[in-house]
Protein backbone atom coordinates (compact mmCIF):
# COMPACT_ATOMS: atom_id res chain seq x y z
CA UNK A 1 0.00 0.00 0.00
CA UNK A 2 1.45 3.59 -0.64
CA UNK A 3 2.57 5.48 2.40
CA UNK A 4 -0.10 7.61 3.70
CA UNK A 5 1.39 11.10 3.76
CA UNK A 6 1.93 12.33 7.56
CA UNK A 7 -1.18 15.25 8.35
CA UNK A 8 0.89 18.57 10.08
CA UNK A 9 -2.86 20.43 10.55
CA UNK A 10 -3.42 17.62 13.44
CA UNK A 11 0.01 18.94 15.16
CA UNK A 12 -1.55 20.30 18.73
CA UNK A 13 -4.47 19.28 18.55
CA UNK A 14 -4.39 15.62 17.86
CA UNK A 15 -0.94 14.79 18.24
CA UNK A 16 2.17 16.28 19.28
CA UNK A 17 5.19 17.25 16.99
CA UNK A 18 8.59 18.86 17.09
CA UNK A 19 9.91 20.63 14.03
CA UNK A 20 13.25 21.72 12.83
CA UNK A 21 14.43 23.58 10.50
CA UNK A 22 13.50 26.57 8.46
CA UNK A 23 10.11 28.57 10.23
CA UNK A 24 6.58 26.85 8.87
CA UNK A 25 8.12 23.71 7.89
CA UNK A 26 6.16 20.71 7.54
CA UNK A 27 6.76 16.84 7.65
CA UNK A 28 8.22 17.20 3.88
CA UNK A 29 10.43 20.22 3.95
CA UNK A 30 11.67 20.26 7.59
CA UNK A 31 15.09 19.18 8.28
CA UNK A 32 13.31 16.96 11.01
CA UNK A 33 10.00 15.81 11.62
CA UNK A 34 8.49 13.78 14.65
CA UNK A 35 4.78 13.69 15.89
CA UNK A 36 3.51 10.94 18.57
CA UNK A 37 -0.15 10.43 19.41
CA UNK A 38 -1.72 7.65 21.61
CA UNK A 39 -3.80 5.25 20.10
CA UNK A 40 -5.17 2.72 22.83
CA UNK A 41 -2.49 1.07 24.35
CA UNK A 42 -0.03 2.23 21.94
CA UNK A 43 1.62 5.12 21.19
CA UNK A 44 2.10 6.17 17.07
CA UNK A 45 5.13 7.80 16.18
CA UNK A 46 5.67 9.01 12.44
CA UNK A 47 9.43 10.39 11.72
CA UNK A 48 11.19 11.93 8.59
CA UNK A 49 14.00 13.77 8.29
CA UNK A 50 16.14 14.93 5.12
CA UNK A 51 18.66 12.40 4.59
CA UNK A 52 18.91 9.17 2.39
CA UNK A 53 20.05 7.37 5.77
CA UNK A 54 18.64 7.39 8.80
CA UNK A 55 16.24 9.30 11.54
CA UNK A 56 15.57 8.69 14.95
CA UNK A 57 14.41 9.73 18.21
CA UNK A 58 16.04 8.88 21.68
CA UNK A 59 14.09 8.61 25.12
CA UNK A 60 16.19 9.96 27.75
CA UNK A 61 15.98 11.22 31.52
CA UNK A 62 18.62 13.77 30.72
CA UNK A 63 19.36 16.52 27.36
CA UNK A 64 22.82 14.01 26.91
CA UNK A 65 23.75 11.27 24.55
CA UNK A 66 24.31 7.46 26.95
CA UNK A 67 21.75 4.91 28.69
CA UNK A 68 18.95 6.24 25.79
CA UNK A 69 16.50 3.86 24.42
CA UNK A 70 16.20 4.97 20.83
CA UNK A 71 13.88 4.32 17.74
CA UNK A 72 15.42 4.42 14.40
CA UNK A 73 14.16 4.12 10.88
CA UNK A 74 16.88 2.99 8.60
CA UNK A 75 16.87 3.05 4.60
CA UNK A 76 18.94 -0.13 3.48
CA UNK A 77 20.60 -1.31 0.43
CA UNK A 78 17.74 -3.02 -1.32
CA UNK A 79 15.25 0.66 -0.75
CA UNK A 80 13.38 -0.69 1.97
CA UNK A 81 12.89 1.37 4.97
CA UNK A 82 13.00 -0.64 8.32
CA UNK A 83 12.48 0.28 12.03
CA UNK A 84 14.99 -0.67 14.73
CA UNK A 85 15.85 -0.54 18.39
CA UNK A 86 18.98 1.07 19.71
CA UNK A 87 20.17 1.63 23.36
CA UNK A 88 23.38 3.83 23.84
CA UNK A 89 26.03 3.04 25.53
CA UNK A 90 27.98 6.18 25.70
CA UNK A 91 28.27 7.57 22.22
CA UNK A 92 27.48 4.55 20.54
CA UNK A 93 24.66 2.91 19.26
CA UNK A 94 24.00 -0.59 20.00
CA UNK A 95 21.06 -2.49 18.15
CA UNK A 96 18.95 -4.59 20.64
CA UNK A 97 17.05 -7.26 19.12
CA UNK A 98 13.82 -7.17 21.53
CA UNK A 99 11.86 -4.26 19.39
CA UNK A 100 8.87 -3.10 20.36
CA UNK A 101 7.59 -1.51 17.05
CA UNK A 102 4.52 -2.70 15.83
CA UNK A 103 2.52 -1.75 12.59
CA UNK A 104 5.77 -0.54 10.62
CA UNK A 105 5.55 1.14 7.69
CA UNK A 106 8.66 3.57 5.74
CA UNK A 107 9.51 5.07 2.49
CA UNK A 108 12.20 6.52 1.06
CA UNK A 109 11.07 9.70 -1.54
CA UNK A 110 12.97 12.81 -2.58
CA UNK A 111 15.87 11.84 -0.42
CA UNK A 112 13.97 11.52 2.89
CA UNK A 113 13.88 8.38 4.97
CA UNK A 114 9.60 9.05 6.91
CA UNK A 115 8.42 6.32 8.45
CA UNK A 116 5.45 5.39 10.90
CA UNK A 117 4.67 2.69 13.53
CA UNK A 118 3.53 2.02 17.10
CA UNK A 119 5.16 0.60 20.68
CA UNK A 120 3.51 0.08 23.83
CA UNK A 121 3.07 3.01 25.91
CA UNK A 122 3.56 0.45 29.17
CA UNK A 123 6.62 -2.90 29.04
CA UNK A 124 7.46 -5.34 31.61
CA UNK A 125 10.28 -3.74 33.12
CA UNK A 126 13.28 -3.72 30.58
CA UNK A 127 16.62 -1.69 30.66
CA UNK A 128 16.11 -0.48 26.97
CA UNK A 129 12.72 -0.13 26.75
CA UNK A 130 11.22 2.67 28.70
CA UNK A 131 8.04 3.29 29.66
CA UNK A 132 6.25 6.02 27.81
CA UNK A 133 3.77 6.44 30.27
CA UNK A 134 6.31 8.72 32.21
CA UNK A 135 7.92 12.04 30.15
CA UNK A 136 11.09 12.15 28.98
CA UNK A 137 13.87 13.91 27.07
CA UNK A 138 13.18 13.45 23.70
CA UNK A 139 16.38 13.44 21.43
CA UNK A 140 15.87 14.16 17.71
CA UNK A 141 18.77 12.78 15.20
CA UNK A 142 19.45 11.35 11.79
CA UNK A 143 22.34 10.88 9.44
CA UNK A 144 24.05 9.01 6.89
CA UNK A 145 23.65 4.77 6.87
CA UNK A 146 26.04 1.88 4.88
CA UNK A 147 24.77 -1.04 3.64
CA UNK A 148 21.45 -0.35 6.18
CA UNK A 149 24.11 0.38 9.36
CA UNK A 150 23.79 3.75 10.92
CA UNK A 151 26.78 5.78 11.16
CA UNK A 152 27.57 9.56 13.26
CA UNK A 153 24.62 11.63 12.93
CA UNK A 154 24.64 14.57 10.24
CA UNK A 155 25.34 17.91 13.19
CA UNK A 156 27.55 17.65 16.10
CA UNK A 157 24.52 18.79 18.82
CA UNK A 158 21.61 17.18 17.78
CA UNK A 159 18.22 18.88 18.94
CA UNK A 160 16.73 17.97 22.15
CA UNK A 161 13.31 19.55 23.65
CA UNK A 162 13.71 21.67 25.51
CA UNK A 163 11.81 19.91 28.24
CA UNK A 164 10.50 16.56 29.42
CA UNK A 165 8.01 14.98 27.06
CA UNK A 166 4.45 14.05 28.07
CA UNK A 167 2.44 11.76 25.46
CA UNK A 168 -0.51 12.95 27.25
CA UNK A 169 -0.10 16.55 25.87
CA UNK A 170 -0.05 17.47 22.45
CA UNK A 171 1.61 20.16 21.56
CA UNK A 172 3.01 21.65 17.98
CA UNK A 173 6.86 22.93 19.31
CA UNK A 174 9.45 24.31 16.27
CA UNK A 175 12.57 24.58 17.38
CA UNK A 176 14.70 26.53 13.89
CA UNK A 177 17.47 24.83 12.72
CA UNK A 178 21.08 27.01 12.98
CA UNK A 179 20.40 28.63 9.48
CA UNK A 180 17.61 30.22 11.44
CA UNK A 181 18.84 31.04 14.54
CA UNK A 182 22.04 32.99 14.10
CA UNK A 183 20.15 36.48 14.50
CA UNK A 184 17.70 35.53 17.57
CA UNK A 185 20.39 34.96 20.25
CA UNK A 186 20.26 38.59 22.29
CA UNK A 187 24.14 38.72 22.05
CA UNK A 188 23.27 38.90 17.93
CA UNK A 189 20.48 41.22 18.71
CA UNK A 190 22.88 43.57 20.42
CA UNK A 191 25.75 43.46 18.10
CA UNK A 192 23.00 44.56 15.59
CA UNK A 193 22.00 47.16 17.22
CA UNK A 194 24.78 48.39 17.88
CA UNK A 195 27.02 48.06 14.44
CA UNK A 196 23.61 50.19 13.46
CA UNK A 197 24.29 52.60 15.90
CA UNK A 198 27.89 52.80 14.51
CA UNK A 199 26.66 53.61 10.88
CA UNK A 200 24.29 56.29 11.70
CA UNK A 201 26.50 58.27 14.09
CA UNK A 202 29.39 58.03 12.14
CA UNK A 203 33.03 57.70 12.57
CA UNK A 204 35.04 60.45 14.26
Amino acid sequence: DPFLKIRVDDCGKTKGCFRYGKPGCNAETCDYFLSYRRIGADVEFELSADTDGWVAVGFSSDKKMGGDDVMACVHDDNGRVRIQHFYNVGQWAKEIQRNPARDEEGVFENNRVTCRFKRPVYVPREETIVDLHLSWYYLFAWGPAIQGSITRHDIDSPPVSERVVSIYKYEDIFMPSAAYQTFSSPFCLLLIVALTFYLLMGTP
